[in-house]
């Protein structure tokens, strides 16, 4: 092919057409490198996420080392060993509305505690001890382990986002929401709410009130009743890990 037939069909190419390759040309070069930065910022954000699950597993399991050192020392020196005082208690409300106190009533509201298997952490300071002695008629609580906080986050977590009930199927969601606080990801939420920690109250105002299935064989029957006392309210401590087993 000639010069002139190469400069013949240049000329007779529309600018307009010419205009609009160029731009598509410069638009998919731009976002090839986009894409190229936002997976590099994925593959970043995950090493980050996977180091700080690796280093919460690191400090529960030098926790739990403790523990057991610390039994053991006291049981060597011949003394009893007294653990720390929960932080966090984990509340199920088990009775519906009927024949309850306005002060009850209003205090369930405030945990937010409005439907029968409805659970909820809480903060044990000396105002929500008051609070929980109230309502104990009409819940059952205790202190929750890592292993209940990790179930009840991955199985029936959702967020609250503009007054909706959303998944946790992604990071983005809470980070998106927590992220000022450096809050990424789910591993992050589950020790916030564990360890107690500076950021709790965003973090448990953030998850939705958990929505739970009955216990496997139903309530006790006796649901005003004490629970050391045979029924199903009040402060269950530590066996409250079995009782969320059986409505997660």
């Amino acid at each position: 092919m000639s010069a002139t037939t190469a400069t013949v069909e240049q000329i007779l190419v529309p600018e307009t057409l010419l205009k609009k390759r160029a731009a598509e040309k410069k638009a998919a070069a731009a976002s090839a490198v986009s894409l190229a930065e936002k997976k590099k910022a994925q593959r970043q954000k995950r090493q980050v996420i996977f180091k700080k699950a690796a280093d919460y597993a690191r400090e529960y399991e030098q926790a739990q080392k403790r523990e057991v050192a610390l039994k053991r020392q006291a049981k060597i020196n011949g003394n009893f060993y007294v653990p720390a005082q929960a932080k966090v208690v984990f509340v199920i409300r088990n009775k519906g509305i009927n024949k309850i106190a306005p002060k009850p009533r209003k205090i369930l509201q405030l945990l937010r505690l409005l439907q029968i298997n409805n659970g909820v952490f809480v903060r044990l300071t000396k105002a929500t001890k008051e609070m929980l002695q109230l309502v104990s008629p009409y819940v059952s609580f205790g202190e929750p382990n890592l292993k209940s906080v990790r179930e009840l986050i991955y199985k029936r977590g959702y967020g609250k986002i503009n007054k909706q009930r959303i998944a946790l199927t992604d990071n983005a969601i809470i980070e998106k929401s927590l992220g000022k606080f450096g809050i990424v990801c789910i591993e992050d939420l589950i020790h916030e709410i564990y360890t107690c920690g500076p950021n709790f109250k965003q973090v448990n105002n953030f998850l939705w009130p958990f929505k739970l299935s009955n216990p496997t064989g139903g309530w006790s029957g006796k649901k005003a009743v004490h629970f050391i006392e045979g029924g199903d309210a009040g402060d269950r401590e530590t066996k409250i890990n079995a009782l969320i087993r059986q409505m997660n």
